[in-house]
């Protein structure tokens, strides 16, 4: 395959690269991490032990090791389909070469499955590498995330933050292997290199936004809560001269739970907005006894989450849907070329 060993060496390269910065900064991130007690901690202090070690390490080389890794994983598999799928048989139709191939005694179906057998598995594996590196790295710092109540540090994402999840887990692997199938059949349909390159990123982009906003939040139903506005230590509020809002960014109840909608409810349980008379002089004046006076009303926070327990079960789904599109992309392709067609 010396058709893709220009590929393989910038893997190869991009690999090597990100093990050298993460053996470099590792050791001492680990430190950090053994003597800030988070690891032996129980009990509603861990959530300001959390807090500590974010800031501690919110400086120097670890923010920008960490977003290194959380912007540039996700990435890869749009790389990866554009750059590996998209050419892979779209030139062989521009040059013409695919004519010597299929008039010899291979069949188009062998010829296609040697074609993609290597490259696909080290799309794959280059990507599954570059999560696994990441994560054990990255492990003191996605703990500290889960236990912390609100934090301002960049690397406080939580286990479901959009790209935490992306780039953490099975995940990239399903994405990477749907990404180069999509670009190789782009390639067949278009036989166009350029044009598949460019239309294989562009799937893949919507897909990668699709897929965490429309399918992600309801592949398993969502648990409910009501909870009241004194057991949040830190809560945003939003107000206006006559209402006001609450956006829950941690359930303390449910270290790393994923938030997917918050909003007050009055003692009924039916959202409310609008604040009580009794109130509004404590929000004119900004009074910090404000969420004391809502309490007094019946007003509780009620939340809408996925728990941390799901995490795997919907990485596991997610990676077997991008499996399965891949093994589907694979399966037409195979079909349209083995139909007689030039």
């Amino acid at each position: 395959m010396r058709q893709f060993r220009v590929q393989a060496l910038a893997a190869v390269a991009a690999l090597a690269t990100l093990a050298v910065l993460l053996a470099a900064s590792g050791p001492h991130l680990a430190s950090l991490y053994a003597t800030s007690g988070i690891a032996g901690c129980h009990g509603d202090g861990c959530g300001q032990l959390a807090t500590n070690f974010l800031s501690l390490v919110d400086a120097g080389i670890y923010p920008v090791v960490y977003m290194l890794g959380i912007a540039g994983i996700p990435l890869t598999p749009a790389i990866i389909g554009s750059f590996w799928g998209a050419p892979l048989i779209a030139r062989e139709f521009e040059t013409g070469t695919f004519r010597l191939s299929w008039t010899q005694s291979v069949t188009r179906t062998r010829w296609l499955a040697s074609k993609l057998a290597l490259p696909g598995l080290a799309a794959t594996a280059v990507t599954e590498a570059f999560s696994l590196m990441h994560t054990r790295w990255a492990a003191p710092i996605g703990h500290a995330a889960r236990l912390a109540p609100r934090s301002d540090s960049p690397l406080g994402m939580g286990p479901f933050s959009l790209l935490a999840f992306d780039t953490h887990g099975t995940a990239p692997l399903g994405y990477a292997a749907f990404a180069f199938a999509l670009g190789v059949t782009t390639g067949v349909f278009l036989r166009r290199t350029v044009l598949a390159m460019a239309v294989t990123l562009a799937i893949v982009a919507a897909v990668q936004v699709a897929m965490p906003l429309g399918l992600r939040p309801h592949l398993f139903p969502a648990d409910h809560t009501t909870t009241t506005i004194g057991s949040f230590s830190s809560l945003p509020t939003r107000i206006s001269p006559a209402t006001f809002g609450f956006t829950v960014e941690h359930l303390p109840s449910q270290p790393g739970a994923w938030i997917l909608s918050s909003g007050a409810v009055n003692a009924a349980g039916q959202p409310v907005s609008t604040i009580p008379a009794a109130c509004r002089q404590a929000a004119a004046s900004g009074s910090p006894d404000l969420p004391s006076c809502l309490t007094s009303q019946g007003i509780q926070i009620a939340v809408t989450y996925q728990p941390a327990s799901r995490y795997w079960p919907i990485q596991l789904i997610e990676t077997a849907i991008y499996l399965a599109l891949a093994l589907a992309l694979g399966g037409y392709c195979l079909w349209r070329l083995g139909r007689r067609l030039p």
